[in-house]
C-alpha cells in the first residue's frame, strides 16, 4: 500500500467537499420538482457539458480502457464504439435539439409529446420505457460499483482492515464492502442537492482530474526518454486489416489469450458489426439515463447542442492522456506488477490501480484517487438521479399521487434514492467483473432498445403500441440471449454478433404493433412535428401542417446533418488519438492529427456552429 498522509488528506478533503456541496444546495433543490431533477433548467450549457463529461469519466470504464490500450494499442480507440461514443456527435448535430424542444422532464414524459396522453398502448409504452430506464440505470450502478471495489482493494488490502471489522467477509466480496462505503457519499450529496449538487461536484472533480492527468502525462513522456516500449508490430497504428495483426508471443504471451477471449481477433468483422449497431444506436437518441437528463436540463435547444459538442472536447483529450500514460507505465513496469487475481489468472483491469499504487509520486496518488473516486461518485449520482426522476415523476406523481405537495415529492425523492442505491448495491454482488456487465448493457439490453427509438423520431405511422411491443420484444430477446451467455451456450464476447437478431425481433414488434392498432391522433402528430421539426418519413403530417400553416418550414437538413456527423466523428477520433500521440511523442502522426482536427473544426464552425439557430 502506498498511501501517504498527503494522499489521504487530499482524499478526505474531497469527500468532505461533496458533503458540503450537498448541504449547500439542499435548500435550492427543495424549491420544486424541476429544481431537484433538472436544476431548474437554469444551468449554462458549458457547466452541464462538463458535468456530463465527468459522468462518463468513471473508474470502471477507465480501468477497462487502460486494459484495452495495453492489449490493443492505438487500435483500442475503436472499441468504445460499442457504446457507441460517436452518439455524442449525433446528439451534438441535431438529436439533442429535437429532444430539448419537447420541454419534458424525463424520457417517459417525452412520450406524451409523441404519442399523446390517451389511446391504445400509451400507458404500456410509458411503463416499458420506465422499465428499460430502471434496468439500464441499475446495470450502470452495478457496473460502477464493482469497478470501484476492485480499484480500492489494491490500495487498502483487506488484511489491514479485517481486524477492525466485527464480521467475516469472503475474499470475493471484499470489493463490494469498499463499494458500499463510497456509495454512501455519492448517495448523500446527490439525494440532498439534486441536479445542482451533482453538477457542482462534477466541476470540482473535473478540475482535480485535469491537474492529475496532465501531471501523469509528463511523467509517462519523461519515462519514455529512458525506456523502450516492448510491444508487437502494429501496436502504434490505429489501422487494421481483416485480422487484428497483433502477436504478443515472446513479449507477454498471456495477452494472446486475452485477445482470443475478447473475440476481437477478426477485427474487421468486429468493427463492421460494431459500426452497424452503433449507427442505429446513435440514431435512436440518448438512452433514458443521466445523459438524457442533462440534455433536458439545458436552457434551450441551441444550448443542448452546444452542451453535447462540449462533452467530446472537454472529455477525450484529458481522459486519453490518463489512459495512454497509465498504459505506458504499465508496459514499462509490467514485470514488477502483480496482476493475478485470486484464481491465479492475469486480470488486465488491475493495471490502472497497480500503476497508481506503485509508480506514481506522493500527492499525485492522492489527486488521482480523489478524482477517480469522484468519477465513480458522479457517475453513480447522475445515474441515481435519473432513476429517481423516472420513479417519482413517472410512477409516483402520474399514477399514485398526482396532487402530491412539493414537500411530499422531495421526501419521495429521498426515499426512492435510498431504495435505488440499495438495489444497485445488491445487483453489484452478482457481477463477476466489469466486462461482463458492460457486454450485457451495450450488446444485449441496448440492442433491444434501438429499433423502437429510431422509429419514434423518423416514422409518422409508428405509434405507442408499436413502441411498447418493439421495446418489449427487444428487451425479452436481450434477456434470453443473456441467459444463453450465462449458461455458456453463447460465448460472452459474442453477444455483439447477435445484434442483428435482436434488432430484427424488435423491429418486427414495432411494425406489427403499429399496424395492429390505429394511427396516433393527427393533432398530436402535427404538434410534435411542428414543434420538434424532425426529418424522416413524415409526409402525411407535413402536408397537414402546411395546410394549416402555409408559412411552416419543414426540416430539410438531413444531408447537412449527416455531413456534419461524418465530420464530427472524424474530429472526435482526432481528439481521442491526439493525446496518445503526444505522450508517446509520435511526431509525424501527431502533426497529421492536429492538421486534420483543425480542418474539421473549421468546417464545423461554418456548417454547424454558425447555423445553430437555423435548424
Amino acid at each position: 500500500m502506498k498511501l501517504h498522509l498527503l494522499d489521504v488528506t487530499i482524499i478526505i478533503l474531497y469527500l468532505l467537499s461533496t458533503i458540503f456541496i450537498g448541504l449547500w444546495y439542499r435548500k435550492k433543490a427543495r424549491e420544486n420538482k424541476e429544481s431537484y431533477m433538472l436544476g431548474g433548467k437554469s444551468l449554462p450549457w458549458y457547466k452541464l457539458g462538463l458535468s456530463d463529461a465527468s459522468d462518463m469519466f468513471d473508474i470502471s470504464g477507465t480501468m477497462w480502457m487502460v486494459s484495452l490500450c495495453f492489449v490493443y494499442g492505438m487500435k483500442s480507440i475503436w472499441i468504445p464504439w460499442l457504446w457507441p461514443v460517436f452518439n455524442q456527435v449525433f446528439l451534438m448535430m441535431y438529436l439533442s435539439r429535437w429532444l430539448r424542444r419537447s420541454n419534458a422532464s424525463t424520457g417517459a414524459e417525452w412520450l406524451a409529446t409523441r404519442f399523446g396522453k390517451t389511446g391504445a398502448g400509451v400507458t404500456s409504452s410509458h411503463l416499458v420505457v420506465i422499465a428499460f430506464a430502471l434496468l439500464s440505470c441499475l446495470g450502470f450502478m452495478a457496473y460502477g460499483f464493482i469497478g470501484l471495489g476492485k480499484f480500492i482493494e489494491i490500495f487498502v488490502p483487506w488484511d489491514l482492515v479485517k481486524a477492525y471489522v466485527p464480521f467475516n467477509v469472503a475474499p470475493q466480496y471484499v470489493p463490494h464492502i469498499y463499494g458500499i462505503i463510497f456509495t454512501l457519499f455519492a448517495m448523500f450529496y446527490s439525494i440532498l442537492g439534486g441536479m445542482h449538487s451533482i453538477v457542482v461536484s462534477d466541476v470540482v472533480k473535473y478540475g482535480i482530474m485535469t491537474v492529475a492527468c496532465i501531471w501523469i502525462g509528463f511523467i509517462a513522456a519523461n519515462q519514455l526518454n529512458s525506456h523502450h516500449l516492448n510491444v508487437p508490430n502494429g501496436w502504434y497504428s490505429p489501422f487494421f486489416g481483416k485480422h487484428l495483426g497483433l502477436n504478443w508471443t515472446g513479449i507477454i504471451t498471456e495477452v494472446n489469450q486475452k485477445i482470443k477471449s475478447d473475440g476481437y481477433s477478426l477485427f474487421a468483422y468486429f468493427f463492421m458489426m460494431m459500426t452497424f449497431k452503433g449507427f442505429f444506436a446513435a440514431l435512436a437518441g440518448p438512452a433514458p439515463n443521466y445523459d438524457m437528463q442533462k440534455i433536458l436540463s439545458t436552457r434551450s435547444p441551441e444550448e443542448a447542442s452546444k452542451m453535447n459538442g462540449f462533452v467530446s472536447v472537454i472529455l477525450l483529450p484529458i481522459r486519453y492522456t490518463l489512459i495512454i500514460s497509465l498504459t505506458t507505465l504499465g508496459l514499462i513496469y509490467y514485470r514488477q506488477m502483480n496482476l493475478t487475481d485470486g484464481a491465479g489468472a492475469i486480470d488486465f483491469e488491475r493495471i490502472l490501480p497497480a500503476v497508481i499504487n506503485n509508480f506514481l509520486p506522493v500527492g499525485l496518488v492522492g489527486l488521482l484517487l480523489a478524482g477517480l473516486l469522484g468519477a465513480f461518485m458522479s457517475t453513480f449520482a447522475g445515474t441515481m438521479n435519473a432513476a429517481q426522476a423516472y420513479i417519482v415523476n413517472d410512477i409516483y406523481i402520474k399514477y399514485v399521487n398526482p396532487l402530491a405537495s412539493n414537500k411530499r415529492i422531495i421526501t419521495m425523492n429521498y426515499l426512492v434514492g435510498m431504495v435505488v442505491v440499495a438495489v444497485g448495491v445488491i445487483l453489484g454482488f452478482f457481477v463477476k467483473d466489469i466486462n461482463s456487465v458492460l457486454q450485457w448493457i451495450v450488446s444485449a439490453l441496448y440492442g433491444g432498445y434501438i429499433a423502437a427509438n429510431v422509429l419514434k423520431w423518423h416514422w409518422w405511422r409508428f405509434n405507442a403500441s408499436g413502441f411498447f411491443w418493439g421495446m418489449l420484444s427487444g428487451i425479452a430477446a436481450a434477456m434470453i440471449l443473456s441467459a444463453l451467455v450465462y449458461s455458456g451456450l453463447i460465448p460472452e464476447g459474442q453477444l455483439l454478433y447477435w445484434f442483428p437478431v435482436l434488432f430484427l425481433v424488435s423491429l418486427a414488434g414495432c411494425v406489427l404493433g403499429s399496424y395492429a392498432t390505429s394511427v396516433t391522433d393527427m393533432a398530436v402528430l402535427q404538434s410534435f412535428y411542428t414543434n420538434v421539426r424532425p426529418w424522416g418519413f413524415w409526409e402525411p403530417v407535413k402536408q397537414l401542417a402546411l395546410k394549416n400553416d402555409p408559412s411552416f418550414q419543414p426540416n430539410k437538413n438531413f444531408k447537412l446533418n449527416m455531413f456534419n456527423v461524418v465530420v464530427g466523428t472524424i474530429a472526435q477520433c482526432c481528439l481521442t488519438i491526439l493525446p496518445m500521440y503526444l505522450v508517446l511523442w509520435q511526431k509525424a502522426p501527431l502533426l497529421v492529427t492536429i492538421a486534420i482536427l483543425a480542418v474539421m473544426m473549421l468546417i464545423l464552425k461554418k456548417t454547424w456552429w454558425n447555423k445553430l439557430k437555423d435548424y
